[in-house]
């Protein structure tokens, strides 16, 4: 099958991967000239594992190709699945124009019989929108639209998009199931069918249950750390019960960070607002969870009250492991914020050699994880990557000047947790 998949960073690339992968014929459209010379040449935009290798693969079996002319990208009646990441801004409010732009830019050039397939993350109604603005211009053309909300996860993308769980699908007419369900036939038979509408407020509906299940748990984590429960086995009694189930989003830790859970939330309560309908949970879901980010600044401000000229080592500065985007990361919050306050963060991510202009002046950045230790008097575990795992506690007692050890997640907990000549402080575990 055709496909053409216009906006080339996460989300675009692994689908245009994915598909050349399966056997479809897939052009990669982005109206940003060095993105694609770059994806031309089989370098990503940004990390994800397996990504580069299998973008080679596709342009060198002739099954995928990038360019950044719509007219070169359009060429016959094919499917156009629009993949643009939507920006948000530091309030999570989405420009949606953004997207909205880019796919009015492809209206001249679609072809008799295309289906644009939306998955950019965008409100509710938008779809239809785009429908309306098509038909004003071209009356006389049969292009439909339909929506299918992505579900990749970073670091572990290529391996959602082909063996997903299930796809939900919003489509108008029996014709674009048919063309859709071949789309997906080589990763997945169980599609979800739904109106457009339905799929858009599904994706929605979904971030913000795992946004409020989030909250809800750390919520419960804050109380635990008062009264001398702890979390970790809440969160089993819970699981173990039939209504909820083992794979809750129910892990006491971090709040949740970077931009998609959030922007869902804010789309759901300006509809709420739109429509004058009342949105009480939705809108406490984003306040408490931005209490809970600065758990880490609070923990630190009772263990350490004179934060000034203390060395405080970092673990990790990604939003998460398996990739190396620095945006919306809590960890670069955190060391903002021990800077303000006369610390001296020393930091290591595996994924970072170098830091960005603005931030190589305020933080240290070492190539080895024992080295950004060295005289610190606390260590802050921020992401989770698995080679911190391989330090045992004689290194990191050694290296440290205080063994003060801030685990928000309990990812060290089987290394650190237990040595009694470390302190080890975790989110909804009363410290001793």
């Amino acid at each position: 099958m055709k496909v053409c998949v216009v906006g080339l960073w996460h989300l675009g690339t692994v689908t245009a991967a994915c598909l050349a992968s399966a056997g479809h014929e897939v052009v990669g459209l982005d109206f940003d000239s060095e993105t694609v010379q770059k994806l031309q040449a089989g370098q990503p935009p940004l990390y994800e594992p397996g990504l580069a290798e299998l973008v080679q693969k596709g342009i060198a079996q002739g099954r995928l190709r990038f360019c950044s002319e719509v007219t070169d990208a359009l060429l016959g009646p094919m499917v156009v699945w629009v993949t643009y990441d939507t920006p948000v801004d530091e309030e999570d409010r989405a420009n949606v124009d953004f997207v909205m732009d880019r796919v009015r830019r492809l209206f001249p050039a679609l072809a008799q019989g295309s289906l644009v397939l939306i998955s950019a993350q965008l409100p509710v109604g938008t779809t239809r929108r785009l429908e309306k603005a098509y038909a004003e211009v071209f009356p006389d053309k049969s292009v439909t639209f339909g929506y299918s909300p992505e579900n990749l996860r970073l670091g572990k993308a290529i391996h959602t998009f082909t063996r997903p769980d299930r796809v939900v699908v919003g489509v108008r007419n029996p014709d674009d199931r048919q063309r859709v369900a071949e789309l997906f036939a080589p990763f997945t038979e169980r599609i979800e069918w739904m109106s457009v509408e339905s799929a858009e407020m599904t994706k929605h509906a979904l971030n913000a249950f795992l946004a409020t299940s989030i909250t809800f748990i750390n919520e419960i984590a804050t109380l635990c750390e008062q009264v001398g429960a702890d979390a970790k086995e809440v969160e089993r009694g819970l699981k173990s019960d039939v209504r909820i189930g083992p794979r809750a989003y129910l892990a006491p830790g971090s709040a949740f960070a970077g931009g998609t859970l959030a922007r869902d939330i804010r789309f759901l309560t300006q509809i709420g607002a739109t429509h004058h309908q009342p949105t009480y949970l939705l809108s406490a879901v984003q306040e408490s969870n931005e209490v809970h980010k600065n758990w880490p600044q609070h923990k630190l401000s009772f263990l350490l009250p004179d934060l000034r000229g203390q060395k405080v080592a970092v673990w990790g500065l990604t939003y998460k492991p398996g990739t190396d985007t620095l945006r919306r990361s809590a960890s670069i919050e955190l060391c903002m914020w021990m800077t303000q306050h006369g610390a001296h963060p020393q930091v290591h991510d595996p994924a970072i050699k170098v830091l960005p202009e603005g931030l190589s002046q305020k933080f240290t950045l070492h190539a080895d994880p024992l080295a950004a230790l060295k005289g610190a008097t606390a260590l802050v575990v921020a992401t989770e990557w698995p080679v911190y795992q391989s330090l045992g506690a004689d290194s990191v007692v050694t290296a440290m000047s205080v063994p003060l050890v801030i685990d928000a997640n309990r990812f060290l907990v089987d290394n650190l947790g237990s040595d009694p000549r470390i302190r080890y402080f975790t989110v909804g575990k009363a410290s001793l």
